[in-house]
């Protein structure tokens, strides 16, 4: 029986981002319509009671019966709970969690990420370690990492090259799903005056 490791799984199973939890907007929402809903519920059970409905209440259902539907306020309170509504159906139907990178399942199905901070710290101390870099800026996205180094003694071809060597080492040891892709830039130090 032959099985492949986990390092080497095959590149055409990329599993998904991760889901956000999205705490904020869930408890925002659920405060808005627990709140509105408790309001409600409080002026029905008064108006069961034999006491008249609150002022706000018989002022809104009386406004709304006689204002027309092209007014401005109408129409503007509309297009707030569309997009409000557009939001809440975006959030709840996109993953979220962009900052965080998926990495190779493992065995038995484990489901690891990684930051991007993360990378951008792995991949700079990576280029550090190639002899004749100076410093180095790294910015890693989903798909690609663009890397800047600035070389001080050797010739910059080399040190490039170097540098790519590394840092494809780098990706292929993070054991990222989808490796991004590498953007290498060398050049000198500004000279100093």
């Amino acid at each position: 029986m032959d099985e492949t490791p986990a390092a080497e799984a095959p590149a055409s199973r990329h599993p998904g981002r991760f889901w956000s939890v999205r705490r904020v907007p869930a408890t925002l929402l659920a405060l808005v319509l627990l709140g509105g809903s408790g309001l409600l519920l409080y002026d029905l059970a008064s108006v069961r009671a034999g006491r008249p409905g609150m002022r706000w209440r018989r002022v809104l259902t009386e406004d709304l019966a006689t204002r027309p539907l092209d007014n401005v306020w109408t129409v503007v309170a509309a297009a707030v709970a569309v997009a409000l509504g557009v939001w809440l159906l975006a959030l709840a139907l996109t993953p979220g969690l962009r900052a965080v990178l998926t990495m190779r399942p493992g065995p038995n199905g484990l489901r690891a990420g990684l930051g991007r901070d993360v990378v951008e710290r792995v991949l700079h101390d990576r280029a550090m370690a190639v002899p004749g870099v100076r410093s180095v800026r790294v910015r890693a996205k989903r798909h690609k990492a663009a890397v800047r180094a600035v070389a001080h003694f050797r010739e910059l071809p080399e040190v490039r090259g170097d540098v790519e060597a590394a840092l494809a080492a780098g990706v292929r040891e993070l054991g990222l799903a989808r490796p991004p892709a590498l953007a290498v830039h060398v050049v000198r130090p500004p000279r100093q005056r």
